[in-house]
């Protein structure tokens, strides 16, 4: 064994925290034993924004490769790997991410079992293709014996005194009373505009998204771990959910932001849109209706 290996020791993630540090940096000074219980992250696109240097595509995906090798080989065996994606653009061209990375999960050994998508109803409005609303999140697990909690994500049934027509159960309720399971598509607002989590991160996903993952996919106390940990959502999310944390983020502006969001998690202080919240009927709205300066709708 190295000496460099041997002088590794095992953490402690009693303290969450954002360490303003390369994901590839922290991830390889740590042992390669089974540490973590769940990543949630959401990676950069490379579409041009602030906080990246745009790449050619085959670039991009050679970053990530061995950032996510180094967290497959970190993650317990009951553990999963939660990976937020929207598309690579270029020139109008649209490369879904989830589809260019998954097969890196694959190949190394990751079991997909949900390709989950988040939609939303605010975003840029396109002029040359249908305005994108959703994006998606790929669910990997280590092995088939992984944490599932279902009934602490369930949400209400849409028939909940349905009952069984048929069979040995026939005229019983059908449904659990506990709700239904959430599905793989979920409406849970973007942060844009007046969102009650909005900071000045520019591509904020919400602590709702979050929170169900953590509360479905582990217990209390588990260490939960973001690579791209931006303006500390992922961290609100677990520490309110009573999990540990840890996160890398190369922005001392956004690392800033996320030591306040945890500060004021801790203290009971901090906001959030839960996922659970009904979607808001914009047909409420006045602006809902249509301008007289239209004219009557054909």
């Amino acid at each position: 064994m190295s000496a460099k290996r041997a002088a590794r020791k095992m953490p402690d993630f009693r303290d969450p925290n954002v360490r303003c540090e390369d994901a590839r940096a922290f991830l390889e000074s740590l042992p390669e034993e089974p540490l973590f219980d769940l990543t949630v992250t959401s990676p950069p696109y490379d579409i041009g924004k602030s906080y990246e240097h745009r790449v050619p595509l085959a670039d991009y995906v050679a970053w990530q490769f061995p950032i996510v090798e180094a967290i497959c080989k970190r993650t317990k065996p009951t553990g999963s790997v939660c990976w937020q994606v929207g598309n690579w653009v270029d020139k109008g061209e649209l490369r879904p991410l989830d589809i260019v990375l998954a097969p890196m999960f694959w190949n190394l050994g990751m079991k997909m079992r949900n390709r989950i998508v988040w939609h939303f109803g605010h975003g840029t409005h396109a002029k040359t293709r249908f305005s994108g609303r959703y994006e998606t999140v790929l669910w990997f697990t280590k092995t088939d014996s992984y944490t599932f909690n279902l009934d602490a994500v369930r949400v209400p049934a849409k028939y909940p005194g349905k009952r069984h027509f048929k069979g040995e159960h026939k005229g019983e309720l059908s449904g659990n009373p506990l709700g239904k399971n959430p599905e793989d598509v979920w409406d849970i607002p973007n942060v844009v505009g007046n969102h009650v989590e909005k900071t000045a991160h520019p591509c904020q996903f919400p602590v709702g998204l979050v929170s169900r993952l953590v509360r479905a996919l582990t217990n209390r106390g588990d260490v939960v771990f973001d690579p791209f940990a931006g303006s500390g959502t992922t961290a609100v999310a677990a520490l309110s959910e009573g999990r540990r944390f840890v996160g890398t983020e190369l922005s001392p502006v956004y690392v800033q932001i996320a030591r306040e969001r945890i500060d004021r998690t801790l203290a009971g202080t901090e906001v959030w849109r839960p996922a659970e919240k009904p979607i808001y009927d914009h047909r409420k709205s006045h602006l809902s209706e249509r301008p007289k300066e239209w004219g009557a709708a054909k």
